[in-house]
This record gives C-alpha cells, sequence and structure tokens, in this order.
C-alpha cells in the first residue's frame, strides 16, 4: 500500500500542474471573469472539484498563476531595475493612470498577487516564495550590515503602497502620477539601497 504513495503525489503534482497551465491560457486569452471553473477543468482534463481541493477558488489558482510568471520575470530583470518594475507594476493595476507607467507594467501584477497571498493556503506558496526573492534580490543593492533589514523594509514599503493605493484607494495616492511616485519612491529608496541607479530623466 506505502507503494502507491509516491505515485498519487506525483499525479497530484502534475494535476496541479495541468490546472496551472489551463488557467494560464484562458486568463490570457479571456480575462479573469470571462473564465470559469468549468473551462479551466475542462482544459486541464480533470474534475472541477479537484481546482478547489487544490487551490480553493478561483481567485487563489490565479494569485498562483499571477506568482509564477511574477517569479519568471523577477529572475529576468536586472537587481538594479527590480524595484521601478515592481513599483510600476503595482501602480499600473491600480486606478490611477496606468497608460502613464511604461510599457509593459500593465502585465507585471507580480507584487499584487504576492500582496494577495496571505494566510496558510497551500496556494500562497508561489507567492510567499515570491516575496523572500524579491527581498532577497533587493538586499544585494546595499553593502550595509542590515543589509536583509533594509531590504524587507523596502519590500513593505511597495506591498503598502499597492495597499493604500488599489484597496484602500486613499485619494491622494489613487490619483497621483505615477512618474511623480516613482521619482518620491526611487529617491527615499537610495538612501538605503545606495547601490541603485539614478534615474534617467523623461525627454521633454
Amino acid at each position: 500500500m506505502s507503494a502507491d504513495r509516491p505515485e498519487r503525489r506525483r499525479d497530484a503534482a502534475a494535476t496541479r500542474r495541468a490546472l496551472v497551465d489551463a488557467a494560464a491560457a484562458l486568463f490570457a486569452d479571456r480575462g479573469y471573469e470571462r473564465t470559469t471553473v468549468r473551462d479551466i477543468a475542462a482544459r486541464a482534463g480533470v474534475n472541477q472539484a479537484l481546482l478547489f481541493r487544490y487551490f480553493g477558488s478561483k481567485q487563489l489558482l490565479f494569485n498562483e498563476v499571477t506568482a509564477i510568471a511574477g517569479l519568471r520575470r523577477m529572475r529576468e530583470t536586472p537587481p538594479e531595475e527590480l524595484l521601478e518594475t515592481a513599483l510600476r507594476g503595482l501602480l499600473a493595476t491600480g486606478p490611477g493612470p496606468a497608460s502613464e507607467v511604461g510599457e509593459g507594467a500593465r502585465r507585471d501584477r507580480a507584487l499584487e498577487a504576492f500582496l494577495r497571498s496571505t494566510g496558510g493556503d497551500a496556494a500562497t506558496r508561489t507567492g510567499r516564495l515570491l516575496g523572500q526573492e524579491y527581498a532577497a534580490v533587493l538586499a544585494t543593492l546595499t553593502d550595509a550590515d542590515d543589509a536583509a533589514l533594509r531590504s524587507d523594509l523596502i519590500l513593505a514599503w511597495l506591498l503598502g503602497i499597492g495597499l493604500t493605493r488599489n484597496v484602500v484607494r486613499q485619494e491622494a495616492l489613487a490619483g497621483a502620477d505615477p512618474e511623480e511616485v516613482c521619482d518620491l519612491v526611487l529617491r527615499a529608496a537610495r538612501t538605503m539601497l545606495e547601490k541603485l541607479p539614478p534615474r534617467q530623466e523623461p525627454e521633454p
């Protein structure tokens, strides 16, 4: 009987991968609202009850898909560009003028997924890993002895910006020009992460 357990674990892992792959394709093609649990399960070739078993809800599966994509993008981004890229991604998902935050930012929702990844649900493990890796990369941008603390503080600030702009929707931040927000945040961040490069001034 114990010989069957590794096979069952492999089947569970394969089912999770199939659901994530199916959801990623459908979310990209149809968007979140028009993608149903039934559609995802059918594309993955599994019973829709397994989606709830492994992820809990369509929202948590979306968080997992987004976090996986975010990990991939993060690992492809030069460390000195990561903070600005992440900040622009958060600003692009809020109620402000997303078209002003730079090409590609609208698709970068990695930290938004991490912001949603709270609690102990298994579907949030990738989101938590994403946050840990962000902090680890940011820590390489300073030679200070307290690099880990500095990077955690910057990450906490980023998540606070996302929460205040996109969830609480405080008027000043929600309606702020993303370029102004980027300028203020990056100037302040350089006091803790001294290896951050100076921002390029936009051409007139």
